[in-house]
């Protein structure tokens, strides 16, 4: 069973910055593709970032320039690193995979607020 476990999440100013990480538990972390979601409350589930097995990354066009993913297998681990937050960065953000089934963390809460 793969589990994911997310944390780093915090109250940051605006134009501050935060590392998150997910820590994987299961299977092959380095077969997987990872992602990290957030919703913002009252909104849906929206994706930030991907980071294939072959480590090429996208993200939202929101967050380009702002946002890094980066994973260490070593570690079997993946980052978000946030930089220049906004208040609509504020959501609750969520690490998921999809290796036959969709699994998803527990998530960790951003919240960017002076």
């Amino acid at each position: 069973q793969v589990q994911l476990v997310e944390s780093g999440g915090g109250l940051v100013q605006p134009g501050g910055s935060l590392r998150l990480s997910c820590s994987v538990s299961g299977g092959m972390f380095s077969f997987y593709n990872m992602e990290w979601y957030r919703e913002a409350p009252g909104k849906q589930r929206d994706l930030v970032a991907h980071v294939s097995n072959r480590n090429m990354t996208t993200y939202a066009d929101s967050v380009k320039g702002r946002f890094t993913i980066s994973r260490d297998n070593a570690k079997n681990t993946v980052y978000l690193q946030l930089h220049s937050l906004k208040p609509e960065d504020t959501a609750v953000y969520y690490c998921h995979t999809f290796y036959g089934l969709h699994y998803w963390g527990k998530g960790t809460l951003v919240t960017v607020s002076s």
